[in-house]
């Protein structure tokens, strides 16, 4: 069976059998909605286009943190891949903050810049740097040797050799670091969003759960898990494969 014919049919009876155990078990829509509830949330919240501003505002704040910590991560990673004593010492920082949830960078956020589009920004830039940051440093440090010394007998040095043969080499490196970047910082800015004051999906998740409305809740949270999904699935993988196959590292 086709893929996406599976995910189909498995989905589908997914929301039918959500929708049959609700009825049955008679679950009250502040506690559990059913499908056609959630549905109907969304209908309306993309109605009054309040929805639309949500992922405008949402994809805004992401474009600017993701485009700022790509740039940064690629430049640290490069740093760190050839600078041994920033290696030993700031790698090993970027490897301990690593392993901080962005969520609990929020407090620092809000004291530093307050509640308001800086603070989600940076928090959307801290979640995507280091990921990208680790893995453009590994892909640099896993550039073949042999590619090196054919370039240095072929008269190859310094600048040269970085452009023509070491950066093109960490390619496929660097296009996995920006798949995992993306999806670091999409989960950065949804959480950075509960605290904000204003639209975006997550302020939107954080208002309906303060005021019942599950059925938008549960509605957001599928919106939410939808573009990471299709981001990661119709973009991200197409093109991290294509580049491995174009680079001759498929099996």
């Amino acid at each position: 069976m086709n893929p996406n014919l599976k995910r189909l049919v498995f989905f589908v009876s997914l929301f039918l059998i959500w929708e049959v155990a609700v009825r049955i078990i008679g679950w009250s829509p502040a506690v559990m909605p059913k499908p056609t509830d959630v549905a109907e949330a969304l209908y309306n919240g993309f109605a009054d286009k309040t929805l639309l501003y949500d992922l405008l505002a949402s994809f805004k704040r992401l474009a600017v943190g993701l485009g700022i910590a790509l740039v940064l991560g690629t430049l640290l990673g490069i740093w760190l891949a050839k600078s041994k004593s920033a290696d030993e010492t700031l790698g090993t920082l970027v490897l301990a903050l690593q392993s901080v949830p962005s969520i609990v960078w929020l407090p620092l956020a809000i004291i530093w810049f307050g509640f308001n589009e800086t603070a989600i920004i940076f928090i959307v830039t801290l979640g995507g740097t280091l990921v990208m940051t680790i893995n453009m440093r590994m892909g640099i440090k896993s550039v073949p040797p042999l590619y090196i010394k054919a370039a240095s007998t072929m008269g190859a040095t310094g600048i040269e050799m970085f452009w023509k043969i070491i950066l093109p080499a960490s390619v496929p490196y660097a296009v996995t670091g920006a798949r995992l970047a993306w999806a670091f910082a999409w989960r950065a800015l949804m959480a950075a969003e509960l605290l904000s004051m204003g639209p975006g999906l997550g302020y939107t998740l954080k208002y309906a759960a303060d005021f019942g409305q599950m059925s938008l809740v549960f509605g957001v949270i599928i919106i939410i898990c939808v573009i990471g999904s299709f981001v990661d699935l119709v973009i991200f993988q197409r093109f991290e494969k294509n580049v491995i196959r174009r680079w001759g590292l498929d099996s």
